[in-house]
């Protein structure tokens, strides 16, 4: 059921109460109206594009409606559709404004196409790690970002999940901006992410994602990045020798919920819903920290894959800061540059 058709059917429930309790309040007494115990229950959908088996479903989304569905006094009730389900992210997005979805995950570079200044937070080397990255949302320094992004369509931000820190593989090491300047890679076909590419030195190729496996099969790429339970996941391992580990981004996906929403619900259940939010982002960041270290264990065990620890990030690093610090105007420099001077190393 729809929330606009559930609300109807709540009100239609609160006004048959209303008129019965009028009819019968001069005879109830002092027995007290059976109507008063009927609660009417508002249902939230949730929508992600991750399979039931990610660190964002098993250990993030099945979390929060977990924690909600078992107060049952609540009166809140939250359905989860993994595996875009309710459709791709575009057209979830129109959904999410519409309020026919009411909470989903979404990337800030998917993100910027609403409200370009969101993308700042796919950055290459804007944050230290996840920790960073809660640490800027948790101190308000993020509100700027995230009240804009709620005026510009609607999404409020309850909390930022760690995706994972991005790697890059290919057949050879990738140690120096040297050494990835003369290779082919995929990287998404998104202006921040085509950036990135650019600040860290790198020659990009748009490759579909459903397409990456064939393309580092047949040669039409060298490599390409994504975090590590990605490369796992998709088995590139098969057709790439190196994994290095680069982290030359913090992955984050953006917990979102559709601000009409959000006004409708009771101060007991936003408490709730906050309170189940921040325990799923805890948990699915530890799910995928076991989730890379054990898939690089397996990795170094069985040899399969050629694990690169000695990336020289700082050079890198280096590279992307004085890319984007001549890159960026406006406001998206000053958020960038309220991220780095934020930042743990600095």
């Amino acid at each position: 059921m729809s929330r606009t058709l559930n609300r109807k059917r709540t009100a239609f429930i609160a006004t048959s109460a209303a008129i019965g309790l009028a009819l019968t309040g001069c005879a109830a007494g002092d027995g007290g109206d059976e109507g008063d115990k009927a609660a009417a229950t508002t249902t939230l959908t949730f929508a992600t594009s991750f399979t039931d088996d990610h660190p964002h479903n098993r250990c993030g989304s099945f979390v929060i409606r977990d924690a909600i569905n078992e107060q049952t006094d609540l009166g809140l009730k939250i359905d989860v559709f993994t595996n875009s389900q309710l459709g791709p992210d575009t057209e979830r997005f129109e959904a999410l404004k519409s309020g026919d979805i009411d909470i989903d995950l979404q990337g800030p570079s998917a993100l910027s196409s609403m409200y370009p200044e969101i993308g700042v937070i796919d950055t290459a080397y804007a944050f230290d790690g996840p920790d960073h990255v809660f640490e800027f949302f948790d101190s308000g320094a993020a509100e700027p970002l995230t009240d804009g992004l709620r005026e510009a369509t609607g999404f409020r931000t309850m909390e930022p999940f760690f995706f994972g820190m991005r790697n890059f593989s290919a057949n050879s090491a990738i140690r120096t901006p040297e050494d990835l300047a003369a290779l082919q890679m995929r990287f998404p076909d998104s202006p921040q992410f085509l950036m990135n590419a650019e600040a860290v030195g790198a020659t990009a190729v748009a490759v579909a994602f459903e397409e990456i496996y064939v393309a580092l099969q047949q040669g039409i790429v060298d490599g390409q990045e994504n975090p590590i339970p990605t490369v796992k996941s998709m088995s590139l391992d098969e057709v790439q020798t190196h994994v290095n580990l680069s982290e030359h981004q913090t992955g984050v996906q953006l917990l979102l919920i559709n601000d009409d929403t959000w006004q409708s619900l009771t101060d007991e259940q936003r408490d709730a819903l906050t309170e189940a939010a921040a325990d799923a982002r805890q948990q699915d960041h530890d799910c995928i920290v076991e989730d890379e270290q054990a898939i690089i264990d397996e990795w170094e065990e069985s040899g399969a894959i050629t694990v690169v620890k000695d990336v020289d990030k700082a050079a890198f690093a280096k590279k992307a800061e004085s890319y984007f610090m001549n890159k960026y105007t406006g406001e998206r420099l000053e958020f960038y540059k309220a991220i780095r001077e934020s930042a743990p190393s600095n």
